[in-house]
Order: C-alpha cells, then structure tokens, then sequence
C-alpha cells in the first residue's frame, strides 16, 4: 500500500488544480494534456501491451466525434449516450480491421489501419451529406449552443468541468491498463508482443487476444473523440481524423513508456506542454521551431533510453513506484498463467 501513496498525492494534487488556476487558457491547456494522456493510454492497450503498431487511431476518435454529433443534432440524443454509441461502432469496426490483418505477419495491421483513417477523411471531407444526414463535408460540423445547457448535454460555459470529466475518463483508461497488466490478459498480450509463434506453442488464442485489445483500445479511443468535440464544438475531418494525431499518440507513448501504465500520460505532461510552450514563446519569431525542438525531444528519448521503454522508468524509481509489474515482469508468469487456465481455447 505504501507504494502508491506518492500516486494518491499525484491525483489529490489533480484534484484541487481548478482552484488555485484561474486562467481559462492555462486550464484549457491542462485539459488538452489530459486529453493527450488519455487517448495515447487508449492506444497503449494495443499499440504497447499488444505490440501491434496501429497508426490510424485517430479514425476511431473520428467515429466517436462524429456519431456523438450527428446523434445529438439529428435525433436530440445527449451526447453522452451518443459516445456511449460511438465507442461501441470503434469497437466493432477495429475487429473487423483486425480480423484480417492479425492473421498476416509484419506491418499488415499498421497498413490496414492507415488506409482505413485515410479512406475516412477522404469519405468525410468529400461527402457533404448521406441522405438527409448532414456530413458537413470538408467544413466539418458545429456543434450548436444549446440555452441553459447543462450537465446532460455536456457543453459548460467554464473549462473547470470538462477538467475534471477528462480526468475522470483519465483515471478510469489508467486503471483499466492497470488491470490488464497485472492479468490473465496481459500475460497474453506480452508473450504476443515478444513470440507470437511460442504463444501460441503456449496455446494462447493470439487472434483472438489482439482482437480483444484492438477493440478495447477503439473504444476508449472513441470516447476520447467525442470528448474532444464537445470541448472544441466543431467536428472537423482534418482536425480529428488526420494521421498527424495518429502519431502524436504515438510518439506520447514511445517517449513515455511502450507497454507500460503511467508512460503514456509521463510522456504527454512532458511532450504536449513542450509544444504549447515552445508554440507560444517561439511559434511566431522563428516559423518551425517549435516542431524542431519537439522532434528533437522525441529523437532524444529514443536514442539515449533503453529500447521501449522510455522515460517512465527513472521517475517511477525516483517516485519509489514500480510500473509494468505484471506483464512485464518475467516472461515465466506467462507460462504459468497459460498452463492454470489452459490458454484460450
């Protein structure tokens, strides 16, 4: 217990940051760091503790937006019950990318995903209308005020709710990392990273184990979508299905930590409030810089820590924490885990 004591203090701290900030666009910046921790946590479950580089998740981020939206504009359903939706079509369409593409070795998945996000923005960002579904087209779609909106149509006036939703939303993505690392599941999903052929001497289903962390990654990918729609109030193609946020979540992940809990979420405080910063003090004295300062961040990261694992590991030394003490542990809980349960047959 005494081991997460310094991370209690981290979310106590969390907690009470609202009301001792009183910028709106200090806060709004939190809230997109937030919200990068979170979708890149979504991608970890498959991306890290699976090993299967997907490089068109923000297309799932795309169906969330976008279904939350056209819901709540066309049949008057609150977009949380919209995201509910959207996250469940993420789910369904990810299985049904990977049930092809697991079944191929070497970058299959990733091709698989790339075309899809690309065939996406372009559906989006040509089609104006389906029928008398209104797509919006390259403008995208605003999400309109609604008077005395509350809490149920998830549009507040202040940045202070939508912290502590995505906080919230935060916690739980963590906590379900937190889980599948220190279970049945991960076990699984690391000897599939690390052999797919002796997992399956092992007699795990490997298809079946990708295809469940694919979709579980979708899903929370999704609600991240619609999160971020209502933050910003618009739902444009580029900006929420583009392959650039693919790869921001991404690169949070490989500088945080692949395969681990907390690595996503260390690597977007670090990554994400270098770009705001480096945006802001020199975005418009030097055209550029800020990119070349953040590329050289990541190349840093990559180059100096051992392969993968990122920074997570110091700090969490240095906090006295320990991340990754179950899939990443010993490969003999694997074997262990596989003989107990029989593997999925």
């Amino acid at each position: 217990m005494k081991k997460y004591i310094p991370l209690l203090f981290l979310v106590l701290i969390a907690v009470f940051i609202p009301a001792v900030i009183e910028s709106q666009f200090v806060l709004h910046s939190i809230v997109m760091i937030l919200l990068y921790a979170y979708l890149s946590t979504s991608w970890n479950i498959v991306g890290g503790f699976a090993g299967q580089l997907s490089l068109g998740h923000s297309s799932f981020m795309a169906i969330g937006g976008y279904a939350s939206t056209l819901l709540a504009l066309h049949l008057g359903i609150s977009p949380w019950l919209g995201m509910i939706v959207g996250a469940f079509a993420a789910a369904f369409l990810a299985v049904m990318i990977g049930i092809p593409s697991f079944r191929l070795k070497g970058a299959y998945y990733s091709l698989a995903t790339i075309a899809f996000a690309e065939a996406l923005v372009m559906l989006l960002q040509t089609v104006k209308e389906i029928g008398h579904i209104e797509l919006g087209g390259a403008e995208g779609l605003r999400v309109p005020m609604i008077p005395d909106a509350g809490l149920w149509d998830f549009q507040f006036m202040s940045k202070t709710p939508y912290y502590y939703i995505i906080l919230s939303f935060l916690i739980v993505v963590l906590f379900v990392c937190w889980y599948i690392d220190r279970s049945k599941l991960g076990y699984y999903l690391t000897a599939i990273k690390e052999d797919e052929d002796a997992a399956k001497a092992l007699g795990i289903n490997t298809q079946r184990t990708k295809l469940i962390a694919a979709g579980l990654s979708a899903f929370f990918t999704a609600i991240g979508g619609s999160f971020f729609v209502q933050l910003i109030r618009y739902c444009e193609p580029a900006t929420i299905a583009g392959i650039d946020l693919s790869v921001q979540m991404v690169f949070l992940a490989v500088v945080g930590g692949l395969g681990t809990v907390f690595g996503p979420l260390i690597g977007s405080i670090i990554l994400t409030t270098l770009a705001t910063l480096t945006q802001i003090y020199l975005g418009n004295s030097s055209f550029g810089l800020h990119l070349i300062i953040y590329g050289l961040a990541v190349v840093s990261v990559i180059l100096f820590m051992p392969p993968g694992q990122g920074i997570i590991h110091p700090i969490l030394r240095l906090l006295g924490l320990n991340d990754g003490q179950g899939t990443n542990s010993s490969s003999e809980n694997v074997t262990s885990a596989s003989k107990s349960k029989g593997g999925h047959k």
